[in-house]
């Protein structure tokens, strides 16, 4: 395996599949026809035709269409196809920085293709001869994504109602013990993004990214139960695990290795250097 074979596997996906899925012109996700079909049934605020699901345009506002989407969202619990809902919920965006079209439970979010953002902190130390050690989570084994898997210090999606900026404090809390005053030192460095077929459904995914240098006295602790271990491990060691192993979340593969680009870790000498860089953001 390879450092863009891991970055492949994370943008694996046939538009094909799938009908876009419509809100006021606005393209906001993408539904497999199977469940498009069901949907007018679910809710008559859905419009279904063979190329497109449409929210009608009598829903007009923000609880309206949060209120349809709901509907689908409890129906997909009934039918078995989701275990059971989060009551978290992400925002629909018709690109990131505009207002809300509505609101939908994260549960329910690949179902309906519609683009989920994050965040995921890089924990590193400086060494004294200048080598980076990174931060690495091992994900309980109860998780219903990714279970026992390799993570970064910091992670989670971006919930509607919150900045990006408040919710890097509550996951830096909830997630390594980090309180707020040592979480604002993260520094964004850029995102990464990748568009992913799942059983579920489809994942376009935005991740946004920040370096966290931390001294080499610092011991994260977890406090929400989500995350198992966590050791601090040299960046080689990290580098040959990403590359040649399937231990880490897939998703992490790939802010893994735009750190190890950003740092000089990965040089342009590696043959697929060009390509892992343009395919880390698609």
């Amino acid at each position: 395996m390879s450092f863009l074979d891991r970055i492949r596997a994370c943008n694996a996906h046939d538009l094909s599949h799938f009908r876009p899925f419509e809100v006021e012109g606005h393209r906001i996700g993408w539904i497999r026809p199977a469940l498009a079909d069901q949907l007018p049934d679910v809710d008559p605020g859905f419009v279904v035709t063979p190329e497109r699901v449409t929210i009608a345009p009598e829903v007009r506002d923000f609880e309206a269409r949060s209120a349809v989407l709901e509907h689908a969202a409890r129906f997909l619990v009934e039918q078995g196809a989701v275990k059971a809902l989060r009551n978290e919920f992400y925002p629909v965006l018709p690109k990131w920085g505009a207002e809300p079209l509505a609101r939908i439970d994260r549960a329910v979010v690949a179902q309906f293709g519609i683009s989920a953002y994050g965040l995921h902190v890089n924990g590193f130390v400086r060494q004294p001869d200048g080598s980076l050690s990174l931060w690495i989570g091992r994900r309980a084994r109860d998780r219903e994504v990714a279970p026992g898997q390799l993570d970064n210090l910091i992670a989670g999606g971006q919930p509607i109602g919150l900045s990006l900026a408040e919710n890097l404090i509550k996951e830096a809390e909830e997630e390594a013990g980090i309180d707020a005053a040592l979480a604002s030192r993260a520094v964004p460095v850029g995102a990464v993004t990748y568009t992913m077929e799942t059983k579920a459904g489809l994942k376009p995914d935005t991740l946004f990214l920040y370096d966290l240098e931390l001294d080499p006295e610092f011991e994260p602790k977890n406090t929400d139960g989500e995350v198992e271990t966590f050791e601090l491990w040299p960046l080689d060691r990290v580098a040959e695990s990403v590359r040649t192993t399937t231990d880490w979340k897939f998703n992490v593969n790939l802010v893994v290795i735009d750190f190890l680009v950003r740092h000089g870790w990965l040089t342009p000498e590696e043959p697929d250097y060009l390509e892992i860089v343009t395919s880390l953001r698609r």
